[in-house]
């Protein structure tokens, strides 16, 4: 079974971690393990999220000249590497040596006129209480947004419109290589009016890139991990319920917060519903039991009436 495996942030870095590489390698380590489980009898392509790490070497910026600073898509290829190498590495520790891994850097295309650009939803960076945030969003000239008790800078986050490297990436499946590919939602790129490809200023979202990576891969499932066991109706009341599985058309009727769940949800509806094969929503350390079916929430046409744990 051909299986793409969208890791959240949360599984890089918990929120309230520092940023330091220690505390994301020991994380990947968690990661790998529940990883390596899965790609033991399939064929594995993971992507993971970068939002934290953009966000840390954009403030390591700030110690640069103004005209010195380097755009979010060159600081996305160089988490994407950063990143990749991680995941590689603690992998490496769990699968045969003879299983080749392979980190690909991959540029995704986005549509210079995306409505997105002028609406910024997604979140970069650490978290900072509302003062501090409001300060840094006037020194830096940032967009900022609450996210559930604090405040995080926000960019725009365009839809992907195609992955540049899906032919190397099929070549690399082929030598039954577990790739690691499009993390942070890709590098975003787009065609400026002479039709010369140029780097964006903007963070794709990835799991909506993972979507389209496993849509355009013909993946049999495609998993979106995340610290929630499930995706829940009515969240944080005391009618919350999770969702056991669901058809895309009656998922779709309900809202879901934009910076966090609703894409994911997007993301499930849309391979659902496109592919005819099965989305999947669920904990990192529920990873094989989303695999086999009984746990996190499924995602199919198959589903009939919604059901709930």
């Amino acid at each position: 079974m051909r299986i793409v495996v969208a890791l959240g942030g949360n599984a890089l870095l918990k929120r309230g971690q520092p940023l330091t590489a220690q505390a994301q390698r020991e994380n990947i380590k968690i990661a790998a393990q529940a990883l390596a489980k899965i790609a033991e009898n399939n064929e594995l392509i993971i992507t993971h999220g970068n939002g934290p790490q953009v966000g840390l070497l954009a403030l390591q910026g700030n110690a640069y000249k103004p005209d010195e600073l380097y755009p979010l898509d060159v600081l996305g290829a160089e988490t994407e590497g950063m990143i990749g190498y991680m995941i590689e590495q603690e992998m490496g520790n769990f699968v045969p040596f003879e299983r080749p891994l392979a980190t690909l850097l991959t540029m995704v295309e986005v549509d210079p006129k995306d409505p997105a650009f002028s609406h910024p939803t997604k979140f970069i960076g650490p978290v900072y209480e509302e003062a501090e945030a409001k300060k840094l969003a006037k020194d830096n000239h940032w967009s900022i947004k609450p996210d559930g008790q604090k405040w995080r800078r926000v960019v725009a986050s365009p839809l992907p419109k195609r992955i540049f490297e899906i032919r190397p990436i099929r070549w690399l499946l082929e030598k039954n290589t577990i790739v690691i590919a499009s993390g942070g939602g890709g590098i975003p790129t787009m065609y400026d009016a002479d039709s010369h490809l140029k780097g964006v200023e903007a963070v794709i979202d990835k799991d909506l890139s993972s979507e389209l990576l496993a849509r355009e891969l013909g993946a049999d499932l495609y998993i979106m991990a995340t610290d929630a066991e499930a995706v829940f109706l009515d969240w944080d009341t005391p009618e919350q319920r999770g969702i056991k599985c669901v058809n895309p058309i009656d998922l779709a009727n309900y809202e879901f917060a934009a910076g966090s769940m609703g894409p994911k949800v997007s993301a499930a509806c849309q391979f659902a519903e496109k592919t005819g094969k099965i989305a999947a929503i669920g904990s990192l350390e529920d990873l094989e039991q989303i695999v086999a079916g009984t746990a996190g929430t499924r995602v199919s046409k198959l589903v009939g009436d919604m059901e709930s744990y």
